[in-house]
């Protein structure tokens, strides 16, 4: 039933791509879509893939309240400036990727006509040259932005963290690397989303490399890598066909779901210890966020029997919830931080 709809679903979409109807309405498992496709927003608003720039700005955020934690200052122009960063930088990932994996994500659209969600080149949704230059845009950007914010800041390091971001996910597309294709890929994002942007986060408030605060961020690159490995599940098949090393083309479907599965516990695990462990925080800090976060994955392992390989609704939703436990867990996590630095300055005041 699922596969008929979703048939009928990109049958639609690729109609009205094709003939210039006004409109499209699209259902995935858990959120509807109205798209005027003509219009030009419209497009790129579905090429950005706008619902997965948390997996960015959560990390950033979490940073800005481990900062904060540190000094019980917050400063709205570090923020500002690292969010509009991250979402250059989301710009420049999301497109590039798309532009880098557009020979494999032929080969899904051709294998699997009505799976998954909708192929920014693929579908005819975004040309690719227009693709590719708006991601050198969008980087170009970023850079610049980086460099600028670490002079106005006063952050001498901040360009520095911010070029390494861009390099990371360079590394991940694009040759002479290309990790995502080669292996590895997993690992440089959990890297990147995990602990390189939250440390910028952190950085950009605080002016000081080192905090105490740092030692939450091997539970969330756990929990990030999980979140990678998660990502190439629906395209096993279509990837190893394409000559993509990811780790579910390498290992299987049933070894990526038990890596994700462990991965994200571990994480949730060292939230809970290495704080009390470092005396970076007192132990009750962990519990609301590791609660929050305990309560999807749970979720994610009711349905992890069904994520079968080409089970691609089911994939749908055992991803959401993987994405729910790490980003409300870690906005919990950041509100607490948050919160307990506003009651000390304003006792201290």
């Amino acid at each position: 039933m699922h596969v008929e709809r979703s048939t009928e679903v990109f049958r639609s979409l690729r109609n009205r791509l094709q003939y210039g109807c006004t409109s499209v309405r699209i259902e995935w498992p858990h959120q509807t879509t109205e798209m005027a496709l003509p219009a030009t927003i419209e497009r790129w608003r579905s090429a950005l893939k706008l619902p997965s720039f948390p997996k960015l700005l959560v990390p950033l955020a979490l940073g800005q309240a481990m900062g904060f934690a540190d000094t019980g200052r917050f400063s709205w122009l570090a923020a500002i400036l690292a969010t509009a960063f991250v979402l250059l930088d989301g710009t420049f990932v999301v497109l590039m990727n798309d532009w880098s994996d557009r020979d494999v994500d032929a080969i899904k659209r051709q294998r699997f006509p009505s799976a998954g969600s909708p192929k920014t080149i693929p579908d005819g949704i975004i040309v690719a040259p227009r693709v590719l230059f708006a991601a050198v845009v969008a980087g170009a950007l970023a850079t610049a932005l980086a460099i600028g914010s670490a002079a106005l800041l006063g952050r001498p390091w901040y360009g520095v963290m911010g070029l390494l971001a861009l390099l990371v996910f360079v590394s991940y597309s694009l040759p002479p690397l290309a990790l995502n294709y080669r292996g590895g890929g997993e690992v440089l994002e959990a890297l990147g989303v995990g602990a390189l942007l939250p440390w910028m986060g952190a950085y950009s408030q605080t002016g000081v490399l080192v905090s105490p605060h740092l030692v939450w961020l091997p539970g969330l690159v756990l929990l990030s890598f999980a979140s990678a490995v998660a990502s190439g599940l629906s395209d096993e098949e279509s990837d190893r066909e394409g000559g993509k090393t990811t780790f579910t083309t390498r290992f299987g479907n049933a070894a990526a779901r038990r890596t994700i599965e462990f991965s994200a516990g571990a994480g949730l695990v060292l939230w809970t210890v290495f704080p009390a462990l470092f005396s970076a925080s007192q132990a009750w800090v962990a519990i609301p966020a590791t609660a929050m976060s305990f309560f999807h994955l749970r979720r994610m392992l009711a349905l992890s029997p069904w994520a079968v390989t080409n089970a691609f609704h089911q994939h749908g939703w055992y991803k959401t919830h993987l994405h729910r436990a790490i980003w409300r867990g870690a906005l919990v996590l950041a509100g607490t931080f948050a919160l307990r630095a506003g009651i000390g300055s304003a006792l201290a005041g």
